[in-house]
């Protein structure tokens, strides 16, 4: 299988997962619909980038045993909602809502920063310095993990958290340095490193 497939499976299958937890656990109050609601779109809205603007760095071909392994390691993402949903937690108001306005922010910066990434590059193989990535190289990656937070604010759990963290610290941060070696060939990109944030945006006077 390639990557990219294994991916797709995995967000696929969410809205199925979260509700068949609660159907489980027969838990069907507002925050576990909730989940369900930002989980679930984010799945949808993965696949419809997958067809209109796909990752090309995604299409790497894997092993069975590593396709296997990776499904699995990608199905820790699904902690967040088993925590919510079995332990039947009543989540305060003011929390859903911050957790739903870090989705939106993230959803926003993920797939638009993805978009223009994806159409500039198909014009011209060039440096993108200005638009989502003028202040920060990797608002793409933000944006995800603005996703995956408001998923792990929701759970009142740590574990979601030590999770994002294992994901960053294995995942997307390797790929940050990737990218910034790879784009080392342009012309200009010291002079652009030195004015933007490696995910965070930097703003300069």
């Amino acid at each position: 299988m390639k990557l990219n497939q294994i991916i797709n499976l995995h967000k696929g299958l969410t809205p199925f997962v979260v509700l068949g937890l609660m159907a489980i656990y027969d838990n069907f109050s507002i925050p576990a619909w909730i989940y369900l609601s930002l989980h679930g779109t984010y799945g949808i809205l993965w696949l419809l980038k997958e067809k209109l603007f796909p990752d090309p760095y995604f299409k790497d071909e894997m092993g069975f045993l590593t396709s296997i392994t990776g499904f699995i390691f990608l199905g820790s993402y699904w902690v967040a909602p088993f925590i919510l949903i079995s332990s039947q937690k009543l989540i305060p108001n003011f929390i859903i809502a911050g957790c739903v306005s870090i989705y939106i922010i993230g959803v926003f910066l993920h797939f638009a920063s993805d978009s223009q990434k994806y159409f500039t590059l198909k014009l011209k193989k060039e440096l993108i310095t200005e638009g989502f990535f003028k202040y920060s190289r990797n608002t793409n990656y933000l944006g995800e993990i603005l996703i995956y937070l408001s998923f792990a604010i929701l759970s009142m759990n740590i574990i979601p958290f030590i999770i994002l963290l294992i994901f960053f610290i294995i995942v997307f941060y390797p790929r940050m340095i990737k990218k910034d070696k790879s784009l080392k060939k342009y012309e200009g990109f010291d002079e652009y490193k030195a004015n933007s944030g490696l995910i965070l945006p930097k703003f300069n006077e």
